[in-house]
């Protein structure tokens, strides 16, 4: 297994790399002036351009300023934008806000729709079955900004006053539960939909068929035997959509008005600032690499025959 882990994480150098430099390549290298808007509607001061192209290398070869710019982050120095706002700090700021609300909307959609997903697909073509499915085709038809609006509306003060919707400039984990189940929402409907097709298709499987044959106890079969393997392609889901709720947050936030990294990379772009957008995009490119190698140990746990060498 060690080995395994070493020669895997040797892996994700070069597709880092090559990652990285492609999403580095398209924020600096398409735009033809990185300074058009920053001074106004005038033009920038050719002293101001010069300070800030040497700043951020710019007069480099392409190649060049990606490797200077990949030397600053392994020393955590995420650069200045065009304003001499540290971006290292805006990270530091909005990253645990983000994260601790990515990692409340995977569990959450982890065990509603798991648990959903398993009883509907035990009980196939019953009452709890055909609720399941109504409810995820609804969440999944409907828009994350709807829910979270209507959420916001109906269990806050404004409506049935059942909790406190709004959010801190530095929110504890209870403030960001509906938060996140808002984010987790749709994600929540396609794993609770990929475990009870899973779920149902393995309730043929010989192994299954064996193990009801020996008169193993239902807790067993259902436990040991039929859910560990059916949760593989649910874990592969799982692992890779942490890095797409944390990117994909910016309508969340934007909702319940938290200032996290969805509303950085916004800003970042409608502001035109290449170095903000590139340093998240590549913290949103190690939790993938990351996640995705948690996930390759994880089919080890659930799978017996899988082993790595």
């Amino acid at each position: 297994m060690g080995r395994y882990v070493l020669r895997r994480l040797l892996q994700l150098i070069p597709v880092f790399l090559g990652t990285t430099f492609l999403i580095y390549a398209l924020v600096w290298a398409i735009p033809q002036d990185p300074f058009a808007g920053k001074c106004g509607q005038r033009p920038c001061d050719p002293a101001y351009i010069a300070e800030m192209s040497q700043k951020l290398n710019l007069n480099d070869p392409l190649v060049i300023q990606y490797f200077k710019y990949l030397g600053n982050l392994l020393v955590g120095d995420f650069g200045t934008t065009f304003n001499g706002v540290s971006v290292g700090e805006q990270i530091a700021t909005s990253w645990p806000i983000t994260l601790k609300m990515g990692i409340i909307a995977l569990i959450i959609e982890a065990v509603i729709g798991i648990v959903a997903g398993v009883l509907t697909g035990l009980r196939k073509q019953g009452f709890l079955d055909n609720l399941v499915l109504v409810s995820t085709l609804f969440l999944i038809s409907l828009p994350v900004f709807v829910t979270g609006f209507v959420l916001r509306l109906y269990l806050g003060p404004q409506g049935f006053d059942l909790m406190d919707t709004s959010v801190s400039s530095d929110p504890t984990f209870g403030e960001l539960i509906l938060p996140g189940f808002v984010l987790g929402s749709l994600s929540m409907a396609y794993v609770a939909r990929l475990t009870r097709s899973s779920i149902v298709e393995n309730r043929r499987a010989d192994y299954v068929r064996t193990a009801i044959a020996k008169g193993q106890p239902q807790s067993r079969v259902v436990g040991i035997h039929l859910l560990r393997n059916s949760l593989i392609p649910v874990i592969t889901f799982l692992g890779t959509d942490l890095g797409s709720l944390m990117g994909g947050a910016i309508v969340t936030e934007g909702v319940f008005n938290i200032n996290g990294i969805g509303g950085l990379i916004f800003r970042g772009i409608q502001e035109k600032e290449g170095i903000m957008v590139t340093g998240i995009v590549t913290l949103l490119v190690l939790v993938y690499l990351l996640m995705s190698l948690i996930v390759d140990l994880l089919y080890a746990v659930l799978d017996p025959r899988i082993r790595y060498e």
